[in-house]
């Protein structure tokens, strides 16, 4: 009896330190890209490789991976990100009950799936961020400084210091694990001073390149080329040297120009341009020679004596050629010369006058 008690004690000791079954881990999802390094639980994570529940996703400092849960959710794990599947609970139709996760650190792309708005949660070291049937990015930093930037649908950030609701697109909740939240506003490239990081968002600077249903189009909210992609160790590489630039001539500065005082006289306006030449005159037309002036009028001759008949005679042969020449010009010299000969026959001279 005392050995039957003694092996029925050894064989329950055995019972208890032998290890239990280990129930295998629920898989809620799957890799779809995977660039770098990922790590989950069991180790290096690779394309098509399931996670499970309660499983921590780590990437590296130039890691990035993709992932598709059972209900269609993605959600892009960014570099120096890590997370964990906190919860699923799946109702075997396409959609789950519960999906939450953790983010501790890093930079990520939420896109919903086929589940209700309800059934997904998002906890950050600085709040909640419900989700609306919406995608987003969010990035939390070192210090667990969280920031939600809108891009599709809406959501809800909930902190200490309050709720803030995000409806546009763009619209962008900057909060700290100590309640400090900021307004609702619009992303500008402020962001990465506010944040101090230039890795932070990096799907949307460009600086990380997203594929399948993750790489959204035209949701760069102004961020783009924003920030310099860093090298595979985190850090940002250095600027290029700028190569010698040819200087050209240097343009002489024009005069400054010199305001004028009321009292000053006006400027003189400037000289008018110099005329051109006159063209040369034409010839001068040959003038017309004047018309000969009229012959002043003779004098009226003197009564002849007889013994002055022959120069009588002389005279009345230079006053017919002075009358062929005026022609019929001065009627009145003829008529003055018919008395003269009337009186001369009066004196007995008629017939020598006729005669001729």
């Amino acid at each position: 009896m005392p050995y039957s008690r003694a092996a029925a004690v050894a064989a329950l000791s055995m019972m208890l330190l032998s290890p239990l079954p280990t129930m295998a881990a629920e898989p809620v999802g799957e890799a779809v890209l995977i660039k770098t390094e990922v790590t989950g639980g069991g180790g290096p994570i690779a394309v098509d490789t399931p996670v499970h529940r309660d499983e921590k996703i780590k990437t590296s400092q130039s890691g990035l991976g993709q992932f598709l849960f059972r209900d269609g959710t993605k959600l892009a794990v960014g570099w120096g990100s890590s997370v964990t599947i906190d919860k699923f609970v799946y109702d075997d139709t396409d959609s789950v009950k519960k999906l939450t996760i953790k983010a501790a650190k890093g930079t990520f792309r939420w896109v919903s799936g086929n589940s209700k708005s309800s059934a997904y949660q998002i906890l950050t070291p600085a709040g909640t961020i419900g989700v609306r049937g919406t995608a987003f990015d969010f990035y939390v930093g070192p210090d667990g400084t969280t920031a939600v930037v809108l891009l599709n649908g809406s959501a809800r950030f909930c902190g200490a210091g309050g709720c803030k609701e995000l409806k546009r697109r763009c619209d962008c909740v900057v909060a700290k694990p100590n309640g400090q939240v900021t307004d609702t506003r619009r992303v500008d490239r402020n962001i990465f001073k506010t944040l101090g990081s230039t890795k932070a968002l990096p799907f949307l600077s460009g600086n990380q390149k997203l594929s399948g249903g993750l790489g959204i189009t035209g949701t760069g909210c102004g961020l783009s080329m924003a920030a310099a992609e860093p090298a595979d160790n985190g850090s940002l590489p250095p600027a290029r040297a700028p190569g010698p630039v040819p200087q050209s001539p240097r343009v002489p500065d024009p005069p400054a120009p010199q305001s004028l005082r009321a009292s000053d006289p006006p400027a003189a306006a400037p000289n008018p341009p110099a005329a051109a030449p006159d063209s040369p005159a034409p010839p001068a037309t040959p003038r017309t020679p004047d018309a000969p002036s009229k012959p002043d009028k003779p004098d009226k001759p003197d009564r002849p004596h007889k013994h002055d008949k022959h120069h009588h005679h002389d005279r009345h042969h230079d006053k017919d050629r002075h009358h062929h020449d005026r022609h019929d010009d001065d009627r009145r010299g003829k008529d003055r010369h018919d008395h003269d000969g009337g009186r001369n026959n009066r004196d007995g001279n008629g017939s020598s006058w006729n005669n001729n």
